[in-house]
């Protein structure tokens, strides 16, 4: 007989939702993997803390520019790996290692936040870029309650799913910067609407 925990995740194949291999995998961030299954299947609709540095890293964005970054990433890239929201902040679980390589990318392409005289400072907001020694607080596998502020955007979905690396993310923090300059002053009718097709991981 299937657990509770395999009922409710397994139950949609929909981007947002959180599979038991993608429970798996971020389970595995922790040093009590077991723990946090069976916490998550006594309470699926429950956010938890994980540490950073060893299965992923997390650059956290402002939320606008952290959407214009996903947008460039699957409409001109190749996809993103897991992405959430929380609290008003996009969170892009990236390969290890990018929260210590990203951030001086940025500034040798002076993009940065502290950038060089006559540079780009401040087209690309300021990333939080979370990796060895840090934690992060992910959305639960299955939707909480409505504007918790707290939900997946691209749930992990496999034991072992694709991450961008810093250079790609560094080429999508760009990207994103350009577009704004160009983006009309009338919103989208629709963000919430936006799909991102996973099958299209490169």
């Amino acid at each position: 007989m299937s657990s509770t925990r395999d009922v409710i995740l397994d139950a949609t194949s929909h981007v947002s939702d959180v599979t038991s291999d993608g429970a798996a995998w971020l389970a595995s961030a922790g040093p009590y993997p077991r723990s946090t299954l069976a916490f998550w299947e006594e309470r699926p609709q429950a956010p938890v803390v994980l540490p950073c540095g060893a299965v992923f890293d997390v650059v956290s964005a402002p939320a606008i520019f952290g959407r214009r970054m996903l947008d460039r990433m699957w409409d001109e890239g190749p996809g993103s790996g897991p992405v959430a929201e929380f609290r008003g902040r996009m969170l892009l679980f990236a390969v290890p290692g990018t929260a210590q390589r990203l951030p001086s990318l940025l500034e040798w392409e002076e993009w940065g936040a502290r950038g060089r005289a006559g540079g780009r400072t401040g087209e690309v907001p300021p990333l939080l870029c979370h990796g060895a020694g840090d934690a992060v607080t992910v959305p639960a596998p299955v939707g909480g309650p409505a504007r918790s502020g707290s939900r997946w955007l691209v749930a992990p979905d496999r034991r072992l799913p694709w991450l961008p690396g810093p250079e790609i993310l560094l080429w999508a923090a760009v990207r994103a910067a350009r577009a704004a300059v160009r983006i009309s002053i009338f919103p989208p009718a629709d963000q919430d609407a936006k799909v991102y097709d996973v099958s299209r991981r490169r």
